[in-house]
């Protein structure tokens, strides 16, 4: 099937047609020819938009698909919908399913039900059994079967010793190990951000302690593993923000101490990224007044300061990648009192439009870039290119067109962006020789 891609602007720091408005002309799959004014043969779809945008394809390193085990949630096939309409083609998914993935079986029954599907799907297997941080899975097996990563998911690894020797076992097979920075013995019970908000609405609090602890922790850990510096001397010497590799991911940050102690280990030249979830550079902990349990989210919504951090941590790239964190919940599980509903929020379909609608510095370039090079980087994914004779795996977009998001193709509603106006539109993916428009 061929495509033509009629007057885009390219957005792509490592094509040669980066900042330029082209045409791009894709037939099977491969990008034959960009230039001006290409003429569109006979049986080629022809796409165009005002103010059309294109980039390699969109990455989202952190979603939970809910399958298999809890389908009424999401399927893989709901997911994959999902990812496509927010302009994702590639998506990591969390082993918190049941069974776990934690095994080949189930990585193997992931993969099957994927095949197919509009984006691809890539599989961050369990460390421990079950993902309950006693005992360790195959990992190299599962590696060897196609894992991208290692992570507990939605459970932190606790046990310090587990961690340790996780990182000693993935570095030599340039592994990577995502963790989600909480101390849970200090976030028990807790159900938002610990300070002057949680008192006021009388709710027990998770304080930003839980995750730089957390985090300092793991740091101390990896510069132990790598033997290269001890101690706080080693961590504070000199070295580049961005080191190309990374042995260690931490998931979903949230406090402004985290962003520093992240970015001083990046200054020392320790392979770490970490990410950031997009609804957490959109609302601080006084949005939980109305107790809306679509806002009832973990790692909670922090301050007002916690959230400029966030930002300013995108823009000097200590933050590596922005994620939807999409979590599916049914309305049984969220439409209960707020210290009753789970935790989660969905958010594949939003990820771009909330955040360029809320962006306070970011350029539309590095922007993007949160979506696209430095994640496939991060889980070795082969790097897109847009360029004469490269795969056309692209995301195409209108970052000024508004719309509202009225519908979810999600099988969970817990959103609270439903009925709200973005600017900021997918247009559609081309993925695997195929066009997927969002309408």
């Amino acid at each position: 099937m061929q495509f033509l891609i009629r007057s885009a602007h390219i957005i792509d720091a490592a094509s040669s047609f980066d900042g330029q408005v082209v045409d791009i002309l894709v037939e099977n799959g491969v990008i034959q020819q960009i230039g001006q004014d290409l003429s569109a043969p006979a049986d080629s779809r022809v796409i165009e938009s005002a103010n059309l945008h294109v980039s390699p394809g969109w990455v989202d390193m952190r979603v939970l698909a809910q399958d298999p085990g809890y389908e009424h949630k999401e399927d893989i096939s709901s997911v994959c919908r999902a990812a496509a309409a927010g302009g994702f083609t590639d998506i990591a998914l969390l082993p918190n399913t049941l069974p776990v993935v934690d095994d080949k079986g189930i990585l193997g029954y992931v993969r099957r039900m994927a095949e197919g599907q509009p984006v691809s799907v890539h599989i961050i297997a369990a460390v421990t059994r079950k993902a309950v941080g006693e005992d360790f899975t195959e990992m190299l097996d599962l590696h060897h079967a196609g894992a991208v990563a290692f992570s507990d998911g939605t459970h932190p690894l606790q046990n310090p010793d587990l961690l340790l020797k996780t990182l000693q076992y993935l570095q030599p097979i340039n592994g990577l190990l995502m963790n989600r920075p909480e101390e849970q013995l200090l976030t028990r019970f807790g159900q938002m951000h610990e300070g002057r908000q949680s008192t006021l609405l009388g709710l027990k609090g998770i304080p930003a302690l839980a995750e730089e602890l957390f985090i300092e922790r793991d740091i101390r850990l990896l510069d132990y593993v790598l033997g290269e510096r001890t101690g706080a001397e080693g961590l504070e010497s000199g070295g580049t923000i961005d080191a190309p590799g990374s042995l260690l991911h931490f998931s979903t940050i949230s406090t402004a101490r985290s962003v520093e102690l992240i970015r001083q280990a990046k200054a020392a030249g320790l392979p770490v990224s970490c990410d950031v979830a997009v609804h957490q550079l959109i609302f601080d902990d006084s949005a939980l007044a109305g107790f809306d349990t679509n806002l009832k989210v973990n790692p909670p919504f922090r301050s007002p300061d916690d959230l400029a951090a966030l930002w300013a941590g995108l823009a000097d790239d200590t933050i590596d990648a922005i994620v939807s964190d999409h979590s599916p919940q049914d309305a049984e599980s969220k439409n209960l009192e707020f210290d009753q509903a789970e935790f989660g929020m969905i958010g594949l379909e939003t990820v771009f439009a909330a955040s360029i609608t809320h962006n306070r510095m970011l350029s539309l370039s590095k922007l993007i870039g949160k979506f696209t090079a430095r994640p496939r980087q991060i889980l070795r994914l082969p790097a897109i290119r847009i360029a004469e004779g490269q795969a056309a795996t692209v995301t195409l977009f209108d970052p000024t067109d508004e719309w509202t998001y009225e519908r979810t193709v999600s099988k969970s509603k817990n959103s609270p962006f439903l009925g709200q106006t973005f600017t900021g539109r997918v247009v559609g993916i081309i993925h695997r020789g195929l066009f997927n428009p969002t309408t």
